[in-house]
């Protein structure tokens, strides 16, 4: 029988969260006849994952859904399992970069790429804490449906069933590898205040986060479509577009990928830093394979932690950290883009080893460059003034480790692609103890 991985990864309080997408397993299991791992990668705090414990007791057991709540010392305890059988050098090195001590919106995935993979999962659906999903007709509409029914498939046999096709000239025969929708609600990045406050500046900001090279006005518009989701889109119905799916117009908290996709290349385990956990999006996008973009959008919400004065300025971080790594990324994608059909091999696979050569010529950059673009976000920041000027100051007194951090961060990347295959690999016989 098929089966799934359903993940929620959180390091904050989501019992509510936790409930609802153990329905949506739930629903996966009884719609579609597939085994559903409902994984939860916890990191919270004592308190907090005391509470989640008790909230997954408390789920009402469902045929065909088994449920994996990992605490940070069990998942240390697999991954070190994992890393020791791979065989690979550094595996002390390895588990740091999958289990890092500051928050890595890439190395949470990665953790449950690995773990779907000793589950023997076909494909991973990843949620997120700070989400809920829209109702129609008064049921939950679940991204799982549109997951489940095309995932996988060969793209040629869903162009009939698609809202629209748009496969590029031979891509039919290969498997739809991702099938995503966005969000609606509040900004995904909180950087709403910003534009509200100095649209200028928000365009200089997020202008940072673009490849080089677009004209003026092609600019304009994907800084203004950027971190906004589907805006206020209330779901009356299933539409999909059949065909690469980009990555702005996806979602983490709503994103499934094949696992022929993920067991050949992880996301970078950049810390403290956004958005990089998108690069595997990217990549499929570039390589050409057939994915699917739906509408079941979910809805999404800034907890309460960010609103405080600490929350505010370690989520400033992560932007600027994201906007710094963006330098590296793009030049990354900007070699894939141009690869296209030439990063899969003979079997539409993924080649591991261009995407290791594409990151390690990625860190021939000179100094001066990221330097220059730092000093550029701090300026930005100052002139927002407010408690936008402490996010400067902090850019500044942190300014000689920020950089060597970042760039660290794709050494890092680098180095986990070279060891991927091999700890993919050494999960097949890794187990998995904590279930219900």
């Amino acid at each position: 029988m098929r089966r799934v991985c359903l993940t929620l990864p959180t390091h904050r309080s989501c019992a509510a969260t936790i409930a609802a997408v153990a329905e949506e397993a739930a629903y996966g299991a009884g719609e579609f006849g597939v085994e559903v791992a409902l994984l939860i990668l916890d990191s919270s705090p004592a308190q907090v994952l005391a509470e989640h414990r008790e909230a997954v007791a408390a789920l009402t057991p469902y045929p065909g859904v088994s449920v994996h709540h990992l605490d940070e010392d069990e998942q240390r305890g697999f991954l070190r399992k994992v890393a020791g059988r791979s065989a690979a050098p550094d595996p002390d090195r390895l588990l740091e970069l999958l289990l890092p001590s500051r928050i890595s919106y890439g190395a949470v995935t990665d953790r449950a790429f690995l773990l779907a993979e000793s589950l023997g999962c076909t494909s991973l659906h990843r949620r997120d804490s700070d989400s809920r999903y829209q109702h129609h007709g008064g049921e939950p509409v679940f991204p799982i449906h549109q997951e489940l029914t095309h995932l996988g498939r060969r793209a040629a046999d869903l162009k009939g069933s698609a809202t629209r096709s748009k496969l590029p000239p031979g891509s039919g025969e290969r498997r739809v590898a991702l099938v995503g929708g966005s969000f609606v609600g509040e900004m995904s990045v909180d950087v709403a205040r910003i534009r509200e406050a100095d649209p200028e500046t928000y365009r200089e900001l997020v202008g940072l986060s673009l490849p080089e090279g677009y004209p003026e006005i092609w600019r304009g518009h994907l800084i203004d479509a950027s971190f906004r989701g589907a805006g206020d889109t209330v779901f009356d119905g299933d539409l999909t577009v059949l065909a690469p799916v980009s990555p702005t117009r996806v979602d983490m908290c709503n994103v499934a990928l094949d696992h022929e996709v993920y067991r050949r290349v992880p996301l970078p385990p950049a810390t403290d830093t956004i958005g990089t956990d998108y690069f595997l999006l990217g990549l499929a996008h570039d390589a050409r394979l057939p994915g699917v973009e739906h509408n079941r959008h979910i809805v999404n919400f800034h907890t309460a932690e960010r609103r405080t004065d600490a929350g505010f300025l370690a989520y400033q971080l992560r932007f600027a950290r994201f906007l710094l790594a963006k330098a590296y990324l793009n030049a990354v994608h900007a070699r894939t883009k141009k690869a296209g059909d030439d990063l899969l091999d003979g079997e539409d696979l993924l080649r591991t080893s261009v995407v290791t050569e594409y990151v390690r010529d990625s860190l021939v950059r000179e100094p001066e460059e990221d330097a220059h673009r730092l000093g550029t976000i701090e300026a930005a920041y100052r002139r927002l003034g407010g408690r936008y000027a402490e996010v400067a100051d902090t850019l500044t007194a942190r300014r000689a480790p920020l950089l060597a951090e970042v760039r660290k961060g794709m050494a890092d990347f680098a180095f986990l692609l070279e060891n991927w295959q091999a700890l993919t690999r050494a999960c097949s016989d890794a187990g998995l103890s904590v279930t219900r």
